[in-house]
């Protein structure tokens, strides 16, 4: 009886939260390419599309793009992973309503054999200064993503400003720059999820270093400002935000797997 209560209640919910959406409805939204490559879009919009009968477009691009892309009032919503980049582009008037949604970590791949010796790194910005001691390869995504963000502040850490025929700016997605370290048998910087989607049978590049606390990956959502660009579908925008942070959403990413690896983690 308190499973089919539990269910009802659930419907419910969702009846309510889409009841005033048409089947010409469209939320445009631009996303970091991380959400894309990690698979979890296939599984996580096509539910909400089905519960406010509606379509989603996707723009999957760096963080800096996406956010740039929706300070330019051409999309409905923001979905993306560069703290800062969100609460500058909330301060600015361009966003309201910043929520949480779920969160992984960064992490440092590089070849098993690990010719820069970075598994023995105490710090990423420690990393940061064996790879560019042993001018070993390095493929940064150099395009203002939320991952180039932190790969930058990373450097400064280091105090190391990197350049030189070992350093490549790729200016491509996340699963791009696996694929091209891959080739190259180099390192870069990568968010575990997209790592965990690309790992099996894409990429046998190992993670050399892991969990440190600055390496943290928080995704937020973000709705386009209406007072500013008024022909934004806000309130589609809004249930996009209430459906992902809600229970229906968030158990979607919680139990979203790759060959048993989870992607995203919750807060809920």
């Amino acid at each position: 009886m308190k499973r089919i209560t539990a269910s009802l209640l659930l419907l419910i919910l969702s009846v309510a939260l889409c009841s005033v959406s048409s089947a010409q409805d469209r939320l445009k939204m631009s996303t970091t390419t991380s959400t894309e490559n990690s698979g979890l879009l296939k599984v996580l919009l096509p539910a909400f599309e089905k519960r406010c009968n509606c379509r989603v477009e996707v723009i999957a691009v760096g963080t800096g793009k996406a956010v740039k892309i929706a300070e330019a009032g051409d999309v409905d919503v923001v979905f993306v992973h560069a703290r800062k980049l969100e609460d500058k582009f909330v301060a600015d008037g361009f966003g309201v309503n910043r929520r949480d949604v779920m969160y992984n970590d960064f992490v440092i791949l590089g070849p098993a054999n690990d010719p820069a010796g970075v598994r023995g790194a105490k710090s990423s910005a420690d990393a940061f200064r064996r790879i560019a001691e042993h001018h070993a390869t390095f493929i940064s995504r150099g395009d203002g993503s939320g991952t180039d963000v932190k790969e930058k502040e990373i450097w400064a850490a280091a105090g190391i400003q990197p350049a030189g025929s070992w350093y490549r700016s790729a200016g491509q997605g996340m699963g791009e720059v696996i694929m091209m370290a891959t080739e190259l048998r180099g390192y870069t910087l990568a968010d575990r999820g997209t790592y965990n989607a690309f790992r099996h049978g894409k990429t046998d590049l190992a993670i050399v270093f892991e969990k440190e606390k600055g390496l943290f990956n928080p995704y937020g959502v973000i709705a386009v400002n209406p007072k500013r660009f008024p022909g934004v579908k806000y309130n589609l925008a809004m249930k996009f935000i209430d459906f992902v942070t809600g229970p229906e959403g968030q158990k979607i990413i919680a139990d979203y797997k790759v060959d048993g690896d989870p992607i995203f983690f919750t807060y809920k």
